[in-house]
């Protein structure tokens, strides 16, 4: 999805780059001019499909998350990718549908259009932080706690591994355990080598210490990145909805003026 915006961002300056890149009042006289305007049949045209990917990918994610619908076959993490990218995709074809012409009304629906594209950058952010279910649903923070293995007793019993080891293991894993700062993954790894530990042992200890460390980041992290979450929709919606109510304006007043595009 990353590389199919990538390129359609690429094509769209490369085939109008000439007009784009002529100066407003020159404009007029491009010998493309009646089909980059925003009132031309591609400049339109670019103007519809990036508005019809935002609307579809923002219907769909909130029917999914609020309503379950085709809850049976829509994963939300899944879901969650694709509304990122139709609402990332969308603002690309607008901005080239404007011809980087912004003024009036429309201008204040492109900027809350790009403070919603921003925050949402923002809220991607805040959201991968917190543990989740394979189906998207957020982890509570017992369950969370539940995920994490008596690690000590694992690598006593299993591996056999010396006290001293097991004790950087944990100073490692364990957040609120005593830090010493020269201990890293690094470390570790070259103590188990020099331990004689099995390479095969070696991967199966340092994946489980990395799960553990991850985890324990996340319990500390958790109720943090709840309440950023709670006050990123507030940043988040009211830009959306200004950009709601503006577009929905901005096409009644184009089409009432005739811009009927192909139809």
């Amino acid at each position: 999805m990353a590389f199919i915006v990538l390129i359609t961002t690429i094509y769209l300056t490369y085939t109008g780059y000439t007009y784009y890149n002529t100066s407003l009042e020159e404009r007029f006289y491009h010998p493309h001019y009646h089909w980059f305007k925003s009132s031309g049949i591609y400049g339109q045209g670019l103007g519809v499909l990036g508005t019809f990917l935002i609307f579809f990918g923002v219907t769909i994610y909130i029917a999914r998350k609020r309503y379950n619908f085709m809850v049976k076959y829509l994963r939300l993490k899944y879901l969650l990718e694709f509304h990122i990218f139709l609402c990332v995709l969308g603002p690309i074809l607008i901005l080239f549908h404007t011809a980087f012409k912004f003024g009036g009304i429309v201008s204040i629906a492109f900027w809350s259009m790009v403070a919603v594209v921003l925050s949402g950058v923002l809220g991607r952010y805040i959201y991968i932080q917190i543990p989740r279910t394979i189906e998207g649903r957020e982890l509570s923070l017992h369950e969370v706690k539940a995920l994490k293995t008596d690690l000590a007793t694992i690598l006593n019993e299993k591996f056999n591994l010396p006290e001293s080891i097991i004790y950087m293991i944990l100073s490692i894993t364990d957040e609120d355990a005593p830090k010493d700062t020269n201990v890293t993954i690094g470390h570790l790894r070259s103590l188990l080598l020099k331990n004689d530990v099995p390479k095969s042992d070696r991967v199966l200890i340092l994946k489980m210490v990395k799960k553990e460390k991850s985890l324990s980041r996340k319990i500390v992290q958790l109720q943090t990145m709840q309440k950023l979450l709670k006050y990123w929709h507030v940043l988040h919606m009211p830009f959306a909805l200004i950009m709601l109510v503006i577009v929905i304006i901005h096409i009644i007043v184009t089409v009432s003026l005739g811009y009927k595009w192909i139809f």
